[in-house]
């Protein structure tokens, strides 16, 4: 098209690996490309380029996004033992969400794509469950250690005078063991407390908040005394005002009450509370397949991305030449973010416009009944087809240009 949209700004575009990575490429030279002259900062976040720059790439490219303040990112491979072997890894390389995540000090927001069709497998859940997962320290960025029988594990605390506080952990006297040390910092916290605040207003939703502070009584304690002193002080009359309500509660009674309730309300979670419960909320209205997942920081950093992993089963029929189904939704819809959110700050609302024209093509495609298999063996709908994954990006391609 000679009439394609211009970027002024670059979005900063983080590649990622197996078959979430076939279908970035797939996504850009579909839908993307044919309509907008894509202006990005390129980094191949790909498993083998970050054992080659010692992972340094993914700082570069985290950076990146606070220079440019928009990223998007693909799906990408942590390391487990397995790949470490399968890859030839120089180490187990840590978590890229989570290096970025520490980096950026942001808070993801996690929320369903909802469409006609597929109905949650909770019936009353009738409006979006908003997973705020904390995106800072504790077990992604943790130590850990196996410990020999007979060693003893203690929590040795050094202050600026060299005076130590120790704390006995464990004695494992007769037997080995595992140890793991995580940390937090207040000034994260309140962040993650402001930006859920802000959000919970901007959308009008209510807020829960929820740990374990009954048993954690210093460590999730901090987390709920923190929430609580910065809603007294800066937000209790704004949430009056707006007519909304913060929620405290322990983690297994949110847990309780959340099947219970009809939706509708933003759902804090401490981080790795949030990476299990984002994924719980996901499949229940779905399919991972169709959340979108992105990070705000305090500065106004977005970096927008898929909320479920690399789809490797998939990527293993792919390379061996054999059809695919994949489910596209949830990446089309990270870039669909990026690229509103970068027409939002640019003030070049034909960009936003096209983006939000893309998410309405995807939608409509599958209500139409054309849908990748894992939609399609939950799709109420009479008529219904299931398609491979570049039929489906097909048939988007066609919606959005009678759209357009």
């Amino acid at each position: 098209m000679s009439n394609k949209i211009k970027m002024t700004t670059p979005i900063v575009e983080m590649d990622g690996d197996e078959m979430t990575r076939v279908m970035w490429k797939m996504i850009k030279e579909t839908l993307i490309e044919p309509y907008v002259e894509l202006k990005s900062e390129y980094y191949d976040l790909g498993l083998e380029k970050r054992d080659e720059t010692n992972d340094q790439i993914t700082i570069d490219s985290a950076n990146a996004a606070k220079k440019y303040g928009v990223a998007v990112k693909c799906a990408t491979i942590t390391p487990n033992a397995q790949r470490v072997e399968e890859f030839g890894l120089k180490e187990m390389w840590k978590s890229p969400n989570a290096t970025i995540r520490g980096i950026l000090d942001g808070t993801v927001f996690r929320a369903p794509i909802i469409v006609k069709g597929i109905e949650p497998f909770i019936p009353r859940w009738k409006k979006p469950i908003i997973i705020a997962r904390h995106a800072y320290g504790d077990v992604y960025k943790g130590a850990e250690e196996i410990v020999a029988k007979d060693e003893k594990a203690e929590l040795v605390i050094t202050a600026k005078n060299g005076e130590e506080r120790r704390r006995l952990i464990h004695d494992f006297s007769g037997t080995n063991g595992i140890i793991q040390g995580q940390y937090n910092t207040d000034e994260s916290i309140a962040s993650f407390a402001r930006s859920c605040f802000n959000y919970a207003l901007d959308i009008k939703f209510d807020l829960w908040f929820a740990t374990k502070d009954t048993i954690s009584k210093k460590y999730d304690h901090r987390f709920k005394d923190i929430f609580d002193e910065i809603f007294q002080t800066e937000y209790k009359t704004k949430f009056e005002g707006a007519k909304i309500e913060y929620f405290y509660t322990l983690i297994d009674d949110a847990v309780a009450r959340v099947v219970r309730t009809d939706g509708g309300f933003i759902w804090a979670c401490k981080n790795y509370d949030g990476d299990v419960m984002s994924d719980m909320v996901a499949s229940t209205f779905g399919s991972l397949g169709m959340m979108t997942s992105v990070l705000v920081s305090p500065d106004g950093t977005y970096e927008y991305e898929a909320a479920h992993g690399t789809v490797t089963a998939h990527f293993r029929k792919y390379n061996r030449g054999e059809s695919t189904s994949t489910n596209s939704v949830a990446t089309i819809f990270a870039w669909t973010g990026g690229l509103c959110k970068r027409g939002e700050l640019d003030n070049l609302p034909e960009l936003s416009s096209f983006a939000k024209n893309l998410e309405k093509a995807c939608i409509e495609t599958i209500e139409s009944g054309t849908m990748t298999n894992d939609l399609l063996a939950l799709s109420t709908l009479p008529e219904k087809s299931g398609v491979s994954t570049e039929k489906f990006l097909e048939a988007v391609a066609e919606r959005l240009q009678k759209i357009i």
